[in-house]
């Protein structure tokens, strides 16, 4: 059966029909089949279910190119005797690394539910996660899987090899990987896709390298470059080179990889990047919230780098990360000229064929054939909306609550800001006393 969503702004981000005013979209089972003007596809579709968005926009869902799922439930939590954190170094010693060697399946589960339901929320279908629970690590990545399943979201997981609790930890932190890919493969699902994960170079032996290199073949790395400057340091004190000259070393740059960061990286290091054809995920709100640095993303972009927008699991908000991305890059250039259209092109455009090089089919923008992830928001616009000023209401207007429904693979997953089949009350009733619990042990 044909779904039809219509008479809203349909802004499509492919560059054919960038803006239709009176917008409307088909659905057949999980693919887009037609899109045009709401009286025109009616008629078209005369036997169609019609949902209607009320004035509001209809767009392509976001994607969210680096998150962190094991983090949710950290969002409040006190720990005792962690030390007053001075650096980015300080911060995973006392928080983050203390969060995942303490997380069981139970908590993997919770962090996985409210951090997908959070996104469909906001308007996120893909989430490409980067996942660490060095106490619990066997079976992990499944465990989220079977989440993401449940929901019914898009996502790639990885798990996040390193040596820093040891080689027992990192071994199986490698088979999980290993286990993983094996099963996505035979899946053959455009839902949910693997990569090999690896934390960063600074916690990560030449030995362990060669073995990841090994085990993952042709599979692509989900891996965090130069994101503070101790990465940066340890690679060359312990190596004599950078880190993306050392992750290029042993063949880890390529197209299939996404390079997270990339703050302390210098000319030759992006030269390698692009000559390498990898992938460059930008997180602004993170990057500033630990105070790392910012990454030169306008010159990466100018080289003709992919550079794609994710969160670092501080947020679920795309749009957050948006204007996050527009604003850090005027401050620190001291140029509020720059960085208008980088940002939209990195979310749309940037994240979309990100995807293309991972999944099956589009994703992330309107057009026949393209997969059916679709999200419609409310928006009272207090100026007309047109095809050159679309980025504009993207920076000043929209915001993740402006999401009212979501569509994933062709099925509404929230609709009217109500979940479907989703018992969200109880998924956050039981997050909380996880995390009660959890608190208690770290």
């Amino acid at each position: 059966m044909i779904q039809l969503i219509g008479n809203g702004t349909l802004i499509t981000r492919n560059a054919n029909k960038p803006l239709i005013k009176d917008g409307c979209v088909a659905v057949e089972k999980n693919k887009i089949v037609d899109y045009g003007i709401t009286k025109d596809m009616k008629a078209s579709y005369p036997g169609a279910s019609f949902y209607d968005s009320k004035g509001g926009i209809i767009m392509p869902g976001l994607i969210n190119a680096h998150g962190h799922i094991y983090s949710a439930l950290a969002r409040g939590m006190s720990l005792e005797n962690p030390g007053v954190s001075k650096n980015f170094t300080q911060i995973l010693e006392n928080l983050w690394w203390r969060v995942d060697r303490a997380l069981s399946t139970k908590e993997i589960e919770a962090s996985a539910y409210v951090t997908y339901l959070d996104g469909i929320r906001n308007g996120v279908t893909t989430v490409f996660d980067h996942h660490a629970s060095a106490g619990s690590v066997a079976g992990s990545l499944f465990t989220i899987a079977g989440v993401a399943r449940d929901i019914g979201i898009r996502t790639s997981l990885c798990y996040e090899v390193s040596d820093r609790d040891g080689k027992q930890i990192s071994d199986a932190g490698i088979k999980e990987n290993a286990d993983f890919i094996g099963w996505a493969e035979d899946e053959q699902s455009d839902m949910i896709k693997a990569m090999f994960g690896l934390h960063a170079s600074f916690t990560l032996s030449d030995e362990t390298l060669e073995k990841c290199v090994e085990t993952a073949a042709d599979c692509g790395f989900h891996v965090h470059v130069a994101e503070g400057i101790d990465d940066l340091n340890d690679s060359l004190e312990k190596y004599g080179m950078r880190v993306a000259e050392r992750l290029d070393k042993f063949g880890i740059l390529k197209p299939n990889t996404l390079a997270v960061h990339c703050i302390h990286v210098n000319k030759n290091e992006i030269q390698l990047i692009k000559d390498s054809g990898s992938i460059v995920i930008h997180n602004p709100e993170s990057n500033m919230g630990n105070a790392v640095g910012c990454a030169d993303i306008l010159k990466m972009m100018e080289e003709g780098i992919l550079v794609g927008l994710g969160t670092d699991g501080y947020t679920t908000d795309m749009f957050e990360s948006l204007k996050a991305a527009n604003l850090i890059q005027k401050h620190v250039k001291g140029d509020p000229s720059v960085a208008w259209s980088e940002p939209p092109n990195m979310l749309f455009q940037n994240n979309s064929e990100i995807c293309a090089r991972f999944f099956n089919n589009r994703i992330g923008v309107i057009e026949k054939d393209a997969l059916a992830d679709i999200i419609v928001l409310e928006y009272f616009s207090p100026t007309p909306i047109t095809q050159d000023n679309i980025d504009s209401h993207m920076h000043f207007g929209l915001c993740g609550k402006s999401v009212i429904s979501t569509m994933v693979d062709g099925k509404f997953i929230m609709k009217d800001r109500v979940m479907q089949d989703i018992d969200e009350q109880k998924i956050y009733a039981d997050s909380r006393q996880t995390a009660e619990e959890f608190w208690n042990r770290a």
